[in-house]
């Protein structure tokens, strides 16, 4: 058939139109079209020259390379006020620490909320949006520099140190009496945790990065008439796709109006050859906010149509 074929990149004005190209056969889904009229865009014209590329974000096996295949359904733009950097950490930790507060915490202004692990990644993450709830934030520590951490970046009420042996006496005072009304915990300090709730609590399980799943007891629950929820956000895209699309929407709506800006662990470790020491680093509790490779960077402005 005929048909404008770019074999290889060039201006518009050095392409020429090809009479030996083959008819496309469709795939399972697709139809086989007689083209009349076809509509001429100003983009066509930077997609010839390889000028018009979207920037996007999202989840893939094997990021850790220059290029990987990826589904486009699970690909977003990525807003304009964010880096690629910035964006690398959204698709999985913002998303994670959103649906743990709203969807299964249900985090409403006013709450007190421990989140613990507040230096993490999905810890900072869901300190900063918790605070854009409304809510109260105590974020628990191991060490003073992450607690600088999440009181200057993140702006949470008070930060401890949970190495402590009565860390619960401190968050007892801080509520006055009160305790917290969620848990966001993604270390497995459940039990612990159950000493300085509050009333119909919610204590959201996020993960075991302590190494321990802990068993526990029923009676505990029942004293202060509390819920345990678990949170498995990867799954989320197969078992509710369109409580997935919701919460991704309501993630991009924050970063998009500036009210959560992504947190990343200073430097941003450079280059592929940089993977091995972000690792080491990561296990030895070295970062904090969330660690980022910057695989390439940007060369020259994005074109603007």
């Amino acid at each position: 058939m005929k048909a404008y074929q770019i074999k290889q990149l060039a201006h518009p004005s050095k392409i020429h139109s090809s009479t030996d190209v083959p008819i496309p056969t469709p795939q399972q889904g697709q139809v086989l079209v007689d083209v009349h009229a076809a509509g001429v865009n100003f983009f066509d014209i930077l997609q010839a020259q390889g000028k018009y590329q979207y920037r996007v974000f999202g989840h893939a096996q094997g990021a850790y390379a220059e290029h990987v295949v990826a589904d486009p359904r699970g690909l977003l733009p990525i807003p304009d006020n964010l880096s690629y950097e910035q964006a690398a950490v959204v698709f999985l930790t913002y998303t994670t620490s959103y649906e743990g507060l709203v969807g299964r915490g249900q985090a409403k202004p006013d709450d007190w909320v421990l989140v613990h692990a507040g230096a993490g990644g999905v810890g900072l993450a869901a300190c900063q949006i918790a605070k854009v709830l409304g809510c109260k934030v105590i974020a628990t520590v191991g060490s003073e520099e992450k607690r600088r951490i999440c009181i200057d970046k993140a702006g949470v009420d008070a930060a401890i140190d949970y190495g402590k042996s009565d860390w619960q006496k401190e968050v007892m005072q801080i509520t006055g009496g009160k305790g917290v009304d969620v848990v966001f915990d993604p270390v497995g300090l459940l039990i612990p945790s159950l000493k300085c709730v509050a009333w119909n609590a919610r204590l959201v399980v996020v993960g075991f990065a302590g190494g321990t799943i802990e068993k526990v007891p029923a009676n505990l629950l029942l004293l202060k008439q509390v819920s345990i929820v678990g949170l498995f956000w990867g799954a989320t895209f197969g078992k509710d796709p369109p409580r997935a699309k919701q919460v991704l929407n309501e993630v991009m709506s924050l970063l998009s109006s500036g009210k959560v800006v992504p947190i990343l662990y200073e430097p941003v470790y450079d280059g592929l050859e940089s993977v091995t020491q972000a690792l080491a680093d990561l296990e030895g509790r070295k970062t904090w906010g969330k660690a980022v490779i910057r695989v390439r960077r940007e060369q020259g402005e994005r074109a603007k149509l």
